[in-house]
């Protein structure tokens, strides 16, 4: 079987030109076994939200290639989605469009006493994460450390 980061990242480069030609931004490719079964993944966005038809488009698209080219060993499920609206940051994209917004963070280790954060994501870098608290407070986290972090979501 190939890696995970292989299969990801043969993804990745397969489903980056499909998704431009159609004017879709790719989110992340996750290949994952879940309940005995293999999943590729496939996140696309775009301006206004993505529909189950832009979906279609994609995967159509890809279907015939993935098929041809037979890189991935193992039966799979293909799924192509919405990240929705709870998507986790994980590119340095991800973090320059949500700078001043709010954000959720779960930390692996506690930091200060507490391993969950909401705040205004401030700045961030290779190694640090920088959140304004509600009470003004600076804090700056490890992104090694964070398990999860997203937009914060308001209903």
């Amino acid at each position: 079987m190939r890696r995970k980061e292989e299969i990801e990242a043969y993804a990745e480069n397969l489903f980056l030109p499909i998704t431009q030609k159609h004017g879709f931004e790719l989110v992340d490719v996750e290949y994952v076994k879940e309940a005995g079964s293999w999943y590729l993944r496939v996140y696309i966005d775009k301006e206004g939200g993505i529909a189950v038809d832009d979906c279609e488009v994609v995967s159509r698209e890809a279907d015939p290639i993935l098929d041809t080219d037979d890189c991935i060993e193992e039966s799979y499920i293909l799924e192509v989605s919405s990240p929705g609206l709870g998507r986790p940051l994980k590119k340095d994209k991800d973090f320059a469009r949500s700078i001043g917004e709010e954000v959720e963070v779960r930390l692996f280790r506690a930091v200060e006493g507490c391993k969950e954060y909401t705040g205004l994501l401030n700045a961030y870098d290779k190694i640090t994460v920088t959140l304004m608290l509600e009470d003004e407070k600076t804090l700056v986290l490890e992104r090694s450390n964070i398990a999860l972090i997203r937009l914060a979501l308001d209903f």
